[in-house]
Protein backbone atom coordinates (compact mmCIF):
# COMPACT_ATOMS: atom_id res chain seq x y z
CA UNK A 1 0.00 0.00 0.00
CA UNK A 2 1.23 3.50 -0.86
CA UNK A 3 0.36 6.98 0.42
CA UNK A 4 -1.13 7.77 -2.98
CA UNK A 5 -3.50 4.82 -2.70
CA UNK A 6 -4.89 6.34 0.52
CA UNK A 7 -6.15 9.32 -1.47
CA UNK A 8 -3.35 11.81 -0.87
CA UNK A 9 -2.39 14.19 -3.67
CA UNK A 10 1.03 14.49 -5.28
CA UNK A 11 2.13 17.44 -3.12
CA UNK A 12 1.76 15.45 0.09
CA UNK A 13 3.04 12.16 -1.29
CA UNK A 14 6.21 13.95 -2.42
CA UNK A 15 6.69 15.64 0.96
CA UNK A 16 6.23 12.36 2.84
CA UNK A 17 8.62 10.47 0.59
CA UNK A 18 11.26 13.16 1.10
CA UNK A 19 11.11 12.34 4.82
CA UNK A 20 11.99 8.75 3.90
CA UNK A 21 8.53 7.18 4.21
CA UNK A 22 7.16 5.11 1.33
CA UNK A 23 4.66 2.82 3.05
CA UNK A 24 2.02 4.16 5.46
CA UNK A 25 1.96 2.76 8.99
CA UNK A 26 -1.11 0.87 10.26
CA UNK A 27 -2.57 3.92 12.02
CA UNK A 28 -2.06 6.01 8.87
CA UNK A 29 -3.73 3.37 6.71
CA UNK A 30 -6.75 3.38 9.00
CA UNK A 31 -7.16 7.09 9.72
CA UNK A 32 -6.21 8.96 6.52
CA UNK A 33 -9.09 7.70 4.32
CA UNK A 34 -11.63 8.19 7.12
CA UNK A 35 -10.49 11.75 7.84
CA UNK A 36 -10.54 12.58 4.12
CA UNK A 37 -14.20 11.52 4.14
CA UNK A 38 -14.89 14.17 6.78
CA UNK A 39 -15.83 11.76 9.58
CA UNK A 40 -15.07 12.19 13.27
CA UNK A 41 -12.37 9.85 14.60
CA UNK A 42 -11.58 8.41 18.01
CA UNK A 43 -8.11 6.89 17.63
CA UNK A 44 -5.90 4.93 19.97
CA UNK A 45 -2.34 4.57 18.76
CA UNK A 46 0.84 3.62 20.53
CA UNK A 47 3.36 6.45 20.56
CA UNK A 48 5.91 6.26 17.74
CA UNK A 49 3.52 4.72 15.21
CA UNK A 50 3.18 7.77 12.98
CA UNK A 51 -0.14 9.06 14.27
CA UNK A 52 0.85 12.72 13.78
CA UNK A 53 1.07 12.18 10.01
CA UNK A 54 -2.14 10.18 10.32
CA UNK A 55 -4.09 13.32 11.11
CA UNK A 56 -1.97 16.16 9.70
CA UNK A 57 -1.78 14.85 6.12
CA UNK A 58 -5.54 14.49 5.49
CA UNK A 59 -6.37 17.73 7.31
CA UNK A 60 -3.77 19.64 5.29
CA UNK A 61 -5.17 18.17 2.09
CA UNK A 62 -8.68 19.25 3.08
CA UNK A 63 -7.40 22.79 3.72
CA UNK A 64 -5.69 22.99 0.31
CA UNK A 65 -8.79 21.75 -1.50
CA UNK A 66 -11.09 24.25 0.22
CA UNK A 67 -8.77 27.26 0.62
CA UNK A 68 -10.32 30.45 -0.81
CA UNK A 69 -8.55 33.47 0.68
CA UNK A 70 -4.83 34.19 0.85
CA UNK A 71 -5.03 35.40 4.46
CA UNK A 72 -8.22 33.67 5.45
CA UNK A 73 -9.45 32.83 8.95
CA UNK A 74 -8.16 30.02 11.16
CA UNK A 75 -9.82 26.80 10.00
CA UNK A 76 -7.98 23.93 11.71
CA UNK A 77 -6.77 23.73 15.30
CA UNK A 78 -4.49 21.14 16.92
CA UNK A 79 -4.44 21.14 20.74
CA UNK A 80 -1.56 19.43 22.58
CA UNK A 81 -0.71 19.16 26.29
CA UNK A 82 2.93 20.31 26.21
CA UNK A 83 5.14 22.81 24.45
CA UNK A 84 7.49 20.11 23.17
CA UNK A 85 4.67 18.20 21.53
CA UNK A 86 3.21 21.39 20.05
CA UNK A 87 6.58 22.29 18.54
CA UNK A 88 7.02 18.78 17.12
CA UNK A 89 3.56 18.69 15.52
CA UNK A 90 4.17 22.14 14.03
CA UNK A 91 7.47 21.01 12.52
CA UNK A 92 5.71 18.04 10.91
CA UNK A 93 2.99 20.29 9.51
CA UNK A 94 5.59 22.59 7.96
CA UNK A 95 7.40 19.65 6.37
CA UNK A 96 4.24 18.02 4.99
CA UNK A 97 2.80 21.28 3.61
CA UNK A 98 6.02 22.52 1.98
CA UNK A 99 4.60 22.14 -1.55
CA UNK A 100 1.35 23.96 -0.76
CA UNK A 101 0.34 27.51 0.15
CA UNK A 102 -1.00 26.48 3.57
CA UNK A 103 0.04 28.84 6.37
CA UNK A 104 0.64 27.32 9.80
CA UNK A 105 1.64 28.54 13.23
CA UNK A 106 2.26 27.41 16.79
CA UNK A 107 1.56 29.09 20.15
CA UNK A 108 2.50 28.04 23.68
CA UNK A 109 3.57 29.59 26.95
CA UNK A 110 7.06 30.50 28.04
CA UNK A 111 7.78 32.71 25.03
CA UNK A 112 6.87 36.27 24.01
CA UNK A 113 3.16 36.55 23.32
CA UNK A 114 3.62 39.67 21.16
CA UNK A 115 5.22 37.76 18.28
CA UNK A 116 2.43 35.18 18.49
CA UNK A 117 -0.19 37.92 18.22
CA UNK A 118 1.58 39.30 15.15
CA UNK A 119 1.66 35.87 13.52
CA UNK A 120 -2.05 35.36 14.13
CA UNK A 121 -2.88 38.82 12.83
CA UNK A 122 -1.26 37.92 9.50
CA UNK A 123 -3.51 34.87 9.30
CA UNK A 124 -2.91 31.12 9.54
CA UNK A 125 -4.88 28.21 8.11
CA UNK A 126 -3.88 25.70 10.79
CA UNK A 127 -2.67 26.40 14.32
CA UNK A 128 -1.00 24.15 16.88
CA UNK A 129 -1.44 25.28 20.48
CA UNK A 130 -1.38 24.43 24.15
CA UNK A 131 -4.69 25.21 25.88
CA UNK A 132 -3.47 27.76 28.43
CA UNK A 133 -1.72 30.12 26.00
CA UNK A 134 -4.51 29.77 23.43
CA UNK A 135 -7.10 30.88 26.00
CA UNK A 136 -4.94 33.88 26.85
CA UNK A 137 -4.79 34.87 23.18
CA UNK A 138 -8.52 34.42 22.74
CA UNK A 139 -9.27 36.54 25.81
CA UNK A 140 -7.11 39.26 24.29
CA UNK A 141 -9.07 39.03 21.00
CA UNK A 142 -5.99 37.89 19.11
CA UNK A 143 -7.56 34.73 17.68
CA UNK A 144 -11.04 33.74 16.53
CA UNK A 145 -12.51 30.23 16.40
CA UNK A 146 -15.64 31.15 14.45
CA UNK A 147 -14.47 29.44 11.25
CA UNK A 148 -12.92 26.29 12.73
CA UNK A 149 -13.69 23.37 10.41
CA UNK A 150 -11.46 20.75 12.05
CA UNK A 151 -10.51 20.31 15.72
CA UNK A 152 -7.77 17.83 16.66
CA UNK A 153 -7.02 16.83 20.25
CA UNK A 154 -3.61 15.16 20.34
CA UNK A 155 -2.56 13.17 23.43
CA UNK A 156 -5.98 13.88 24.90
CA UNK A 157 -5.38 11.58 27.87
CA UNK A 158 -2.36 13.60 28.89
CA UNK A 159 -4.36 16.84 28.67
CA UNK A 160 -6.87 15.41 31.12
CA UNK A 161 -4.07 14.23 33.43
CA UNK A 162 -2.68 17.76 33.44
CA UNK A 163 -6.02 19.32 34.40
CA UNK A 164 -6.95 20.87 31.07
CA UNK A 165 -10.55 19.59 30.99
CA UNK A 166 -12.06 22.98 31.85
CA UNK A 167 -9.83 24.77 29.33
CA UNK A 168 -10.83 22.31 26.59
CA UNK A 169 -14.53 22.76 27.26
CA UNK A 170 -14.17 26.53 27.30
CA UNK A 171 -12.24 26.61 24.02
CA UNK A 172 -14.74 24.28 22.34
CA UNK A 173 -17.63 26.49 23.44
CA UNK A 174 -16.27 29.24 21.17
CA UNK A 175 -16.26 27.02 18.06
CA UNK A 176 -18.96 26.23 15.51
CA UNK A 177 -21.07 23.18 16.39
CA UNK A 178 -20.68 21.89 12.85
CA UNK A 179 -17.06 20.77 12.48
CA UNK A 180 -14.94 17.65 12.14
CA UNK A 181 -13.42 16.36 15.37
CA UNK A 182 -10.38 14.08 15.72
CA UNK A 183 -9.36 12.75 19.12
CA UNK A 184 -6.06 10.90 19.44
CA UNK A 185 -4.93 9.22 22.63
CA UNK A 186 -2.36 6.61 23.61
CA UNK A 187 -4.88 5.14 26.04
CA UNK A 188 -8.67 4.83 26.14
CA UNK A 189 -9.42 5.46 29.79
CA UNK A 190 -13.00 5.97 31.01
CA UNK A 191 -12.23 9.69 31.25
CA UNK A 192 -11.23 9.79 27.60
CA UNK A 193 -14.39 8.01 26.50
CA UNK A 194 -16.45 10.48 28.52
CA UNK A 195 -14.63 13.39 26.87
CA UNK A 196 -15.19 11.84 23.45
CA UNK A 197 -18.93 11.50 24.07
CA UNK A 198 -19.17 15.24 24.63
CA UNK A 199 -17.18 16.23 21.54
CA UNK A 200 -17.39 13.62 18.78
CA UNK A 201 -20.38 12.92 16.55
CA UNK A 202 -20.80 9.32 15.37
CA UNK A 203 -17.05 8.76 15.47
CA UNK A 204 -15.18 5.94 13.79
CA UNK A 205 -13.06 4.18 16.41
CA UNK A 206 -9.56 3.21 15.33
CA UNK A 207 -6.91 1.28 17.24
CA UNK A 208 -3.57 0.52 15.61
CA UNK A 209 -2.21 -1.42 18.59
CA UNK A 210 -3.69 -3.03 21.70
CA UNK A 211 -4.51 -0.33 24.24
CA UNK A 212 -1.75 0.54 26.71
CA UNK A 213 0.77 -1.57 24.80
CA UNK A 214 4.42 -0.80 24.24
CA UNK A 215 6.47 -1.11 21.07
CA UNK A 216 7.13 -4.78 20.29
CA UNK A 217 10.85 -4.23 19.72
CA UNK A 218 11.42 -2.58 23.10
CA UNK A 219 13.04 -4.85 25.68
CA UNK A 220 12.15 -4.23 29.31
CA UNK A 221 14.52 -4.75 32.21
CA UNK A 222 14.18 -3.98 35.91
CA UNK A 223 17.14 -3.61 38.25
CA UNK A 224 16.26 -3.90 41.94
CA UNK A 225 18.46 -1.15 43.35
CA UNK A 226 19.06 0.43 46.74
CA UNK A 227 17.43 3.85 46.67
CA UNK A 228 20.65 5.62 47.71
CA UNK A 229 22.72 3.84 45.06
CA UNK A 230 20.63 4.67 41.99
CA UNK A 231 22.88 7.52 40.88
CA UNK A 232 26.06 5.45 41.13
CA UNK A 233 24.39 2.58 39.27
CA UNK A 234 23.16 4.92 36.52
CA UNK A 235 26.68 6.26 36.01
CA UNK A 236 28.04 2.69 35.92
CA UNK A 237 25.46 1.63 33.34
CA UNK A 238 26.31 4.50 31.02
CA UNK A 239 30.10 4.33 31.37
CA UNK A 240 30.54 0.54 31.37
CA UNK A 241 28.35 0.14 28.29
CA UNK A 242 29.65 3.30 26.59
CA UNK A 243 26.12 4.49 25.84
CA UNK A 244 26.05 7.57 23.63
CA UNK A 245 22.38 8.59 23.85
CA UNK A 246 20.24 7.99 26.94
CA UNK A 247 16.94 9.56 28.01
CA UNK A 248 16.41 9.37 31.79
CA UNK A 249 13.12 10.07 33.57
CA UNK A 250 12.81 11.32 37.14
CA UNK A 251 9.63 12.08 39.06
CA UNK A 252 10.58 15.58 40.22
CA UNK A 253 12.29 18.68 38.86
CA UNK A 254 14.68 18.73 41.83
CA UNK A 255 15.57 15.11 41.18
CA UNK A 256 16.28 15.87 37.53
CA UNK A 257 18.62 18.72 38.44
CA UNK A 258 20.40 16.69 41.12
CA UNK A 259 20.98 13.70 38.84
CA UNK A 260 22.21 15.97 36.03
CA UNK A 261 24.77 17.55 38.37
CA UNK A 262 26.02 14.10 39.40
CA UNK A 263 26.37 13.00 35.78
CA UNK A 264 28.35 16.13 34.91
CA UNK A 265 30.67 15.52 37.88
CA UNK A 266 31.24 12.02 36.49
CA UNK A 267 32.30 13.58 33.16
CA UNK A 268 29.11 12.49 31.38
CA UNK A 269 27.64 15.26 29.25
CA UNK A 270 24.04 15.87 30.30
CA UNK A 271 21.24 18.41 30.54
CA UNK A 272 17.90 18.56 32.34
CA UNK A 273 14.53 19.44 30.84
CA UNK A 274 11.47 20.22 32.99
CA UNK A 275 8.82 22.83 33.72
CA UNK A 276 11.08 25.18 35.69
CA UNK A 277 13.49 25.52 32.77
CA UNK A 278 12.96 28.42 30.38
CA UNK A 279 11.66 27.56 26.95
CA UNK A 280 15.00 28.57 25.48
CA UNK A 281 16.87 26.21 27.80
CA UNK A 282 14.49 23.36 27.06
CA UNK A 283 14.78 23.87 23.31
CA UNK A 284 18.59 24.05 23.51
CA UNK A 285 18.85 20.91 25.64
CA UNK A 286 16.64 18.92 23.28
CA UNK A 287 18.54 20.18 20.23
CA UNK A 288 21.91 19.23 21.75
CA UNK A 289 20.58 15.79 22.66
CA UNK A 290 19.24 15.12 19.17
CA UNK A 291 22.53 16.25 17.65
CA UNK A 292 24.52 14.06 20.09
CA UNK A 293 26.30 17.05 21.60
CA UNK A 294 25.30 15.63 24.98
CA UNK A 295 24.89 11.97 25.89
CA UNK A 296 22.13 12.21 28.47
CA UNK A 297 18.86 14.11 28.69
CA UNK A 298 17.26 13.99 32.15
CA UNK A 299 13.56 14.77 32.03
CA UNK A 300 10.40 14.85 34.08
CA UNK A 301 7.20 13.51 32.56
CA UNK A 302 6.69 16.76 30.64
CA UNK A 303 8.99 15.17 28.04
CA UNK A 304 7.18 11.84 27.89
CA UNK A 305 5.07 13.14 25.02
CA UNK A 306 6.18 14.96 21.92
CA UNK A 307 9.87 14.10 21.89
CA UNK A 308 10.65 12.67 18.47
CA UNK A 309 14.19 11.34 18.70
CA UNK A 310 15.02 8.96 15.83
CA UNK A 311 16.57 5.64 16.82
CA UNK A 312 16.85 6.47 20.53
CA UNK A 313 18.41 3.28 21.95
CA UNK A 314 17.98 3.64 25.72
CA UNK A 315 15.40 4.99 28.17
CA UNK A 316 16.01 4.75 31.91
CA UNK A 317 13.29 5.14 34.50
CA UNK A 318 15.43 6.46 37.34
CA UNK A 319 12.20 6.41 39.32
CA UNK A 320 9.04 4.61 38.28
CA UNK A 321 6.08 6.87 37.49
CA UNK A 322 3.25 6.79 40.02
CA UNK A 323 0.68 6.50 37.23
CA UNK A 324 1.17 3.24 35.29
CA UNK A 325 0.10 4.66 31.91
CA UNK A 326 3.02 7.09 32.12
CA UNK A 327 5.40 4.12 31.88
CA UNK A 328 4.01 3.44 28.40
CA UNK A 329 4.49 7.05 27.37
CA UNK A 330 8.00 7.28 28.80
CA UNK A 331 9.41 4.21 27.11
CA UNK A 332 7.56 5.13 23.92
CA UNK A 333 10.49 7.45 23.22
CA UNK A 334 12.51 4.35 22.21
CA UNK A 335 11.61 1.61 19.77
CA UNK A 336 9.90 4.10 17.48
CA UNK A 337 8.78 3.29 13.95
CA UNK A 338 9.91 -0.33 14.18
CA UNK A 339 13.38 0.34 15.58
CA UNK A 340 14.78 -1.62 18.51
CA UNK A 341 15.11 -0.03 21.92
CA UNK A 342 15.79 -0.78 25.58
CA UNK A 343 13.75 0.39 28.57
CA UNK A 344 15.49 0.08 31.93
CA UNK A 345 13.84 0.75 35.29
CA UNK A 346 15.67 1.23 38.59
CA UNK A 347 13.29 0.02 41.28
CA UNK A 348 13.85 0.40 45.01
CA UNK A 349 11.73 -1.48 47.54
CA UNK A 350 9.24 1.33 48.07
CA UNK A 351 8.48 1.33 44.32
CA UNK A 352 7.56 -2.36 44.13
CA UNK A 353 3.85 -1.66 44.08
CA UNK A 354 4.34 0.81 41.23
CA UNK A 355 5.99 -2.03 39.30
CA UNK A 356 3.07 -4.34 40.13
CA UNK A 357 0.57 -1.86 38.69
CA UNK A 358 2.65 -1.36 35.53
CA UNK A 359 2.80 -5.12 34.99
CA UNK A 360 -0.98 -5.34 35.40
CA UNK A 361 -1.41 -2.64 32.76
CA UNK A 362 1.00 -4.33 30.33
CA UNK A 363 -0.30 -7.81 31.19
CA UNK A 364 3.25 -9.10 31.45
CA UNK A 365 6.02 -9.52 33.99
CA UNK A 366 9.11 -7.34 33.68
CA UNK A 367 12.43 -9.19 33.86
CA UNK A 368 14.07 -8.31 37.18
CA UNK A 369 17.71 -8.51 38.24
CA UNK A 370 19.67 -7.74 41.38
CA UNK A 371 23.27 -6.59 40.97
CA UNK A 372 25.95 -7.31 43.55
CA UNK A 373 26.99 -4.17 45.36
CA UNK A 374 23.76 -2.33 44.63
CA UNK A 375 21.28 -4.59 46.43
CA UNK A 376 18.20 -3.01 48.00
CA UNK A 377 18.70 -2.76 51.75
CA UNK A 378 15.18 -2.87 53.13
CA UNK A 379 13.09 -5.87 54.16
CA UNK A 380 12.02 -8.47 51.62
CA UNK A 381 14.22 -7.22 48.79
CA UNK A 382 17.28 -7.20 51.03
CA UNK A 383 16.69 -10.79 52.16
CA UNK A 384 16.33 -12.01 48.58
CA UNK A 385 19.38 -10.02 47.50
CA UNK A 386 21.61 -11.51 50.21
CA UNK A 387 20.76 -15.09 49.22
CA UNK A 388 20.24 -14.88 45.47
CA UNK A 389 22.51 -12.13 44.10
CA UNK A 390 26.16 -13.12 44.08
CA UNK A 391 26.85 -12.59 40.39
CA UNK A 392 28.87 -9.98 38.58
CA UNK A 393 27.45 -6.72 37.27
CA UNK A 394 24.59 -7.15 34.77
CA UNK A 395 25.26 -10.86 34.31
CA UNK A 396 23.29 -13.03 36.72
CA UNK A 397 19.53 -12.60 36.54
CA UNK A 398 16.87 -13.24 39.14
CA UNK A 399 13.34 -14.28 38.18
CA UNK A 400 10.82 -11.51 38.65
CA UNK A 401 8.80 -11.68 41.85
CA UNK A 402 7.24 -8.26 41.77
CA UNK A 403 3.99 -9.27 43.42
CA UNK A 404 5.76 -8.95 46.76
CA UNK A 405 5.63 -5.34 47.80
CA UNK A 406 8.10 -5.42 50.70
CA UNK A 407 7.56 -4.42 54.31
CA UNK A 408 7.99 -0.70 53.74
CA UNK A 409 5.65 -0.41 50.76
CA UNK A 410 3.04 2.36 50.95
CA UNK A 411 -0.21 1.20 52.50
CA UNK A 412 -2.35 3.39 50.25
CA UNK A 413 -2.92 2.29 46.68
CA UNK A 414 -0.87 4.70 44.53
CA UNK A 415 -3.16 4.75 41.52
CA UNK A 416 -6.54 5.61 42.98
CA UNK A 417 -6.46 9.04 41.38
CA UNK A 418 -5.11 9.74 37.91
CA UNK A 419 -5.73 13.50 37.89
CA UNK A 420 -2.30 14.29 39.27
CA UNK A 421 -0.39 17.56 38.82
CA UNK A 422 2.20 17.43 36.06
CA UNK A 423 5.65 18.94 35.77
CA UNK A 424 4.67 21.42 33.14
CA UNK A 425 4.93 25.16 32.86
CA UNK A 426 1.65 25.16 30.97
CA UNK A 427 -0.75 25.69 33.86
CA UNK A 428 -3.83 23.49 33.70
CA UNK A 429 -7.22 24.41 35.10
CA UNK A 430 -9.21 22.03 37.24
CA UNK A 431 -11.44 19.49 35.54
CA UNK A 432 -15.04 20.36 34.75
CA UNK A 433 -18.08 18.41 33.57
CA UNK A 434 -18.28 17.76 29.86
CA UNK A 435 -19.92 20.41 27.74
CA UNK A 436 -23.36 19.57 26.43
CA UNK A 437 -23.53 19.75 22.66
Amino acid sequence: MSFKSLGLTTAFVKAVEEKGYTTPSPIQQKTIPIILEGKDVLASAQTGTGKTAGFTLPVLQYLTETKQQKNGPLRALVLTPTRELAAQVYENIKEYSKYTDIKSGVVFGGVNIVSQKSMLKNGVDILVATPGRLLDLHEQNSVSFKRIDVLILDEADRMLDMGFARDLNKLISFMPVKRQNLLFSATFSPEIRKLAEGILKNPVSVAAEPQNSTAVKVTHKVYKIDKNKKTAFTIKLITDNDWQQVLIFTRTKHGANKLTESLLKAKITAAAIHGNKSQGARTKALKNFKENSIKVLVATDIAARGLDIPLLPHVINYELPNVPEDYVHRIGRTGRAGAEGEAISLVCSEETEFQNEIEKLLKEKLNSEIVEGFEPTDTAEAKRASTQSKGSFAKKKKPSNSNSSGGNSPQKKPFEKRNKPANSSEKGRSAAPKRRR
